[in-house]
């Protein structure tokens, strides 16, 4: 069992790593403007999502749905606290495929977002980490 937590950990840290970098690639991609750099921030990005966070994102899925079902899927359901923290992950998975969207928007130059947009949607991530760390951590509803 604490194999799978480290494992639902391990991924779930390499997930926010994405999570966090992506998006401060395309501020720096939406401010550049020579090909050579365009291009590097294209593979930067490619490489990123889908060889780091998108892995990430479904390991950390399918280690923590294979704790919630070792540990009774039926109390945890019953709890508050873990509705709520599915719900954010949810949520969390719209900002990832989101992510993707951008990501495609980029790669056939169709942004149309500023670097300050991109810069305050950086700050998402991070709401949604504490909001989950906090709810698995107190379990407080």
């Amino acid at each position: 069992m604490l194999l799978l937590k480290s494992l639902h950990l391990i991924f779930m840290v390499t997930w926010f790593a994405g999570l966090f970098y992506l998006p401060r690639l395309f501020v720096y991609h939406s401010m550049s403007s020579d090909d050579t750099g365009i291009d590097r921030f294209k593979t930067m990005e490619r490489k990123l999502y889908f060889g780091i966070m998108t892995p990430g994102a479904v390991l950390t899925l399918v280690f923590g749905a294979w704790l919630a079902v070792i540990n009774g899927w039926d109390l945890y359901m019953e709890q508050t606290w873990f509705k709520a923290k599915l719900v954010l992950l949810l949520l969390l998975a719209g900002y990832h495929i989101y992510c993707g969207k951008l990501l495609k928007d980029f790669n056939y130059d169709r942004n149309t977002r500023s670097h300050v947009w991109y810069r305050w949607f950086n700050e998402v991530p991070v709401i949604f980490l504490i909001a989950i760390i906090l709810l698995a951590v107190y379990k407080p509803l």
